[in-house]
């Protein structure tokens, strides 16, 4: 269930609310009012229409080109299950280390450069060493 203050649209859709609010309101407002909302609806009518036959228009090309297919000899289902050659991502190598330090635990470890500054090595850096100190 909606309320007021989740939906600023309560209340449109009734009546008695429609009602009540113009006879509060001039005659010439509520034919301005009935003016824009016909041209309103009469937008959307248009957009609506437009979409139904774009679909129309693909759902005719779709079948059209399923009969292509079955006069090939073609189950169209195959074409959704065939594996097609499909360009691999190119992963590139990893970065290399440019860094070594001993971490908290006394294993030495290495770092890229890339990412978060590990803690072992932060500690060091505020503790006033410098980063050239790491260097491999």
């Amino acid at each position: 269930m909606t309320d007021s203050k989740t939906n600023p649209f309560q209340g449109l859709n009734k009546i008695r609310v429609m009602r009540a609010a113009a006879r509060e309101m001039p005659y010439e407002m509520m034919e301005e009012i009935r003016e824009k909302l016909n041209a309103i609806v009469d937008d959307l009518r248009d957009e609506h229409q437009a979409r139904a036959s774009q679909e129309s228009e693909r759902l005719e090309k779709l079948e059209k080109y399923r009969e292509m297919l079955l006069q090939d000899g073609i189950d169209p289902a195959d074409l959704a299950d065939s594996e097609l050659p499909r360009k691999q991502k190119a992963s590139r190598a990893p970065r290399p280390a440019k860094y070594r330090y001993t971490d908290t635990d006394g294993s030495e470890k290495t770092w890229t450069g890339q990412g978060r500054t590990p803690l072992a090595m932060a500690n060091a850096l505020a503790a006033g060493k410098k980063i050239e100190d790491f260097l491999i």
